[in-house]
């Protein structure tokens, strides 16, 4: 009987107890969503930051032409990739915000709940109130056990009305909490709403310096087609430069191992255990290498490319651009030895790297910083990236081969923090 008074209406806190479960579950998983968007877009910002100062030096140079566009292509691609962040950042705020309301409903009712308990329980400690009636209601038992049950059960009631009181008191200011977020929560997505606006705007704007350019641009047709030819020229060499060198060191080590009495398959390139553990340790550095530039954005991919401004020419890219800022320095993304350094018309230095069956290729430099045979560590700066003063801009072509074959380094450098 005293078990049964004292459980009256906590079903229903029980239940809604339950329930919150399922509401604040939304919450946590948008909260961690949100953690995720925010740092991606902490990363774009970053890039855009660091783009706005090289189309600066862009705009100033009176020849930057199709530097300029290929910079602003990159910064076009960064802008939509920050709508599309904040789009997605907007949507789980308003499943946050959707979710918060649920759980506001759910407190009022708990608290509700606990208030009607409560004066119930109040209710009926007035009509108990004094000690006489108390000591009457003991006294009154028909048998000692009857009575201490009877103690028992006034001084258990007592007691949880000073927990039930303490539980709404918490409740309730858990409900303020919890407005309050909602109140942030609100303000924090107008204000994404106004930064949308704003993105927006900028994007349209760049896209229409991106028009004027492509239509100025198209103007120099021929000018664009020898600059092309130019740059073809330079990969060219700077492919046969690298085959030439994988050929030789090939050759070089079977001569190794013959003379060392071991038989090497034609086409084989024999590996020291030192030479075998680098290697693998490269590979299992895949998606994890350090950029070979400190601060910068990739503006060109690998592969095969439509060619930003002459109409159905494609360009070849055998690796990664990375441009940055005057005066940065090429850096080594792993350990290894300098295979050699050469000298490619149109590209000034490269620098090419031996990671085992690994080679990693880092052209248009204006200084080298390492020597043919220097071993090299992770990081270590190799040389310093040319700058085209005419055109205003700074580009590192950074390239990675296995064997004879030409990866793309996009996935194996690790994403930009």
């Amino acid at each position: 009987m005293r078990r049964k008074r004292l459980n009256i209406g906590f079903s229903s806190i029980k239940a809604l107890t339950i329930m919150s479960i399922f509401v604040l579950l939304p919450i946590v998983v948008a909260s961690q969503d949100r953690e995720a968007l925010e740092r991606n877009r902490v990363q774009i910002e970053g890039e855009i930051r660091l783009i706005n100062q090289m189309l600066q030096d862009a705009r100033n140079s009176a020849e930057a032409g199709l530097s300029h566009l290929v910079i602003l292509n990159t910064q076009i691609n960064r802008r939509e990739r920050l709508l599309e962040t904040n789009r997605r950042d907007i949507a789980t705020l308003d499943r946050e915000i959707t979710a918060q309301e649920r759980e506001l409903v759910r407190l009022g009712l708990e608290l509700d709940e606990l208030r009607y308990s409560f004066a119930r329980m109040i209710r009926k400690a007035y009509i108990t109130r004094s000690a006489y009636q108390r000591l009457a209601f003991i006294i009154s038992s028909e048998s000692f056990n009857q009575a201490r049950s009877r103690l028992i059960h006034l001084q258990d009631y007592a007691r949880h009305r000073r927990v039930q009181a303490q539980v709404i008191e918490r409740t309730q200011a858990r409900l303020t909490l919890e407005i309050a977020r909602l109140e942030l929560q609100k303000d924090e997505k107008e204000q994404l709403v106004a930064e949308q606006a704003r993105l927006i705007g900028e994007l349209n704007r760049e896209k229409s310096e991106q028009d004027r350019i492509v239509r100025d641009l198209r103007r120099r047709e021929r000018e664009l087609s020898e600059r092309l030819r130019r740059q073809e020229r330079a990969r060219q060499d700077l492919q046969r430069s690298i085959e030439r060198i994988i050929a030789e060191e090939r050759r070089r080590a079977q001569e190794q191992a013959r003379a060392a009495g071991r038989r090497v398959a034609p086409g084989e390139f024999p590996l020291s255990p030192e030479e075998r553990t680098l290697s693998g340790n490269f590979a299992a550095n895949r998606g994890k290498l350090p950029w070979p530039v400190e601060r910068g954005v990739i503006s060109g991919t690998f592969g095969v490319h439509q060619h930003p401004v002459l109409r159905n020419i494609q360009v070849v890219n055998n690796g990664i651009d990375f441009s940055t800022t005057p005066g940065a320095r090429a850096r080594a993304v792993y350990e290894g030895r300098v295979s050699r350094v050469v000298t490619v018309p149109g590209a000034f230095y490269a620098v090419i790297i031996r990671h085992g069956e690994y080679l990693t290729v880092y052209s248009n430099l204006s200084r080298v910083l390492v020597n043919n045979g220097d071993r090299v560590t992770t990081r270590q700066d190799i040389g310093i990236v040319a700058t085209n003063n005419r055109e205003g801009n700074t580009v590192l072509h950074f390239e990675l081969w296995h064997g004879n074959q030409k990866m793309n380094p996009q996935q194996w450098i690790a994403a930009p923090q």
